[in-house]
């Protein structure tokens, strides 16, 4: 399918050109919206939790089980979107994200742990079937001499929301609804009208009809389908490695979320309020490089802007990030100011890693649809891989040994890179045929072969 097919019209639109289909063009704002919803709580529901339950020791292994899900369903949403294709698998999204919700708000409010638990880890069962079954929509339709910009739009919107424009909407609305942790439940409760407004601008927004169907060929069957990223990864090796550099690349991000609010938030002298407000300072610089690493990973190579952007370039940033603050004077203004210039040295040089969302499908053309399943697997568990992280060393090493591991981490990101490199991922040649009409179906078509 060319750009302008995707547009569904006879010529290509500016959209079409800056890299977003203008077919999907509601869906880039409604994954925003949605985000936004979900990523109100990310900087205040580790504390928050504790506060309710009364106890701390057992929020790092609640947030970790979050992970969890977040890890099967990210799988499920590449899986499922094959099966049932995309639209059907963001509404179910939906639909899980609010009626866990509220379960989880009633929990808390009552100081039910084992309810906490339970209704916690089923909700994150509920974005990445929304968020990552709309990137494989993406990938079904975008051209190939795009699709490293198209998916940094995505990550623009992603993390615009998830923890930016979330991390704002929280600084302005729990000092409205009274403060502390009142101010907090009403800011989640509101959160939830976000993410419905994000799913209506979806489904009312988008016309394209790839997403409305099956994407896997009736030949295949239902287990075939669903598992077969799986057997993938253990047929070509290079796609498990892909795995794991996407795993590794965001795993930072979400463990800086459970231990950065009661240090830069607290024990180092600045408020709740400055820490939400740094939080949203780094991570609008991270959207406003989403799109630009995209574009510079379909000119200059995407292996090699993961490898010195991304990897290298988020470790330095991570380090940055925590020492700085520790190096400042406690409290001060100016010491405020070079902690949120660190901060926001690693939200740019993380978006060093989109060019992993073209790279994985590049990887195994003829499995496509089953390389995306693994992309998303991966996209999601970093949030298990952060909160594992935590859990393991914060206990023995404290804080300042969690974000050495996670520097580990990236140095075994660093060296897996090298067995990444596909063969028109240069920026010498630079492809000039569009993708086949829908990555999904790559999979599914060639799945006849294996």
């Amino acid at each position: 399918m060319t750009a302008t097919a995707a547009t569904g019209s006879g010529r290509e639109t500016r959209l079409d050109r800056i890299g977003i289909p203008h077919s999907l063009r509601w869906g880039f704002l409604g994954v925003l919206v949605f985000m936004t919803g979900n990523g109100v709580e990310s900087n205040f529901i580790a504390p928050h939790m504790a506060d309710a339950l009364g106890s701390n020791n057992l929020v790092p292994t609640i947030i970790t089980m979050y992970g969890v899900a977040v890890l099967v369903s990210s799988y499920l949403s590449g899986a499922l979107s094959d099966l049932w294709g995309p639209r059907k698998v963001m509404t179910l999204g939906f639909a899980i994200w609010v009626a866990f919700e509220g379960l989880f708000l009633i929990s808390l409010a009552t100081g039910s742990t084992v309810g906490v638990f339970i209704t916690y880890f089923a909700r994150g069962f509920g974005y990445p079937l929304f968020a990552f079954a709309f990137l494989v929509w993406i990938n079904a339709i975008v051209p190939r001499k795009r699709n490293g910009t198209a998916v940094g739009w995505f990550y623009v919107m992603f993390t615009g929301g998830l923890p930016t424009f979330g991390s704002l909407f929280a600084l302005i609305f729990i000092p409205v609804f009274g403060g502390g942790s009142g101010g907090e439940s009403a800011t989640m409760l509101a959160s939830t009208a976000l993410v419905a407004a994000g799913y209506l601008i979806t489904v009312f927004g988008i016309r394209e009809k790839t997403g409305t169907r099956r994407l896997a060929p009736e030949g295949e069957s239902s287990s075939q389908v669903i598992f077969g990223g799986i057997r993938l990864s253990f047929k070509q090796p290079k796609i498990f490695i892909g795995f794991v550099v996407r795993l590794i690349n965001t795993a930072p991000q979400y463990g800086m979320f459970i231990i950065l609010p009661t240090i830069i938030g607290g024990s180092l002298g600045w408020s709740q309020t400055q820490w939400l407000a740094m939080t949203v300072i780094v991570y609008a610089s991270n959207i406003a490089f989403n799109a630009v690493f995209g574009a510079i990973g379909d000119k200059w190579g995407w292996q090699r802007t993961v490898k010195w952007y991304g990897v290298m370039g988020s470790a330095l940033g991570l380090l940055a990030w925590w020492y700085v603050p520790h190096w400042v004077e406690p409290g001060s203004d100016w010491g405020y100011v070079l902690s949120v210039i660190a901060g926001v040295a690693f939200g740019i040089l993380l978006a060093g890693f989109v060019p992993m969302g073209a790279i994985m499908p590049a990887l195994t053309p003829g499995h496509k649809g089953a390389a995306m399943a693994m992309y998303t697997t991966a996209a999601g568990g970093a949030a298990f891989l952060g909160g594992a992280v935590v859990a393991a060393v914060l206990p023995w090493g404290g804080p300042e040994a969690v974000v050495w591991a996670f520097v580990a981490l990236y140095g075994v990101a660093f060296y897996l890179m090298k067995f990444l490199q596909v063969p028109e991922d240069t920026a010498e040649e630079p492809d000039p045929q569009p993708a086949r009409s829908s990555t999904v179906r790559d999979h599914a078509n060639s799945s006849q072969e294996t």
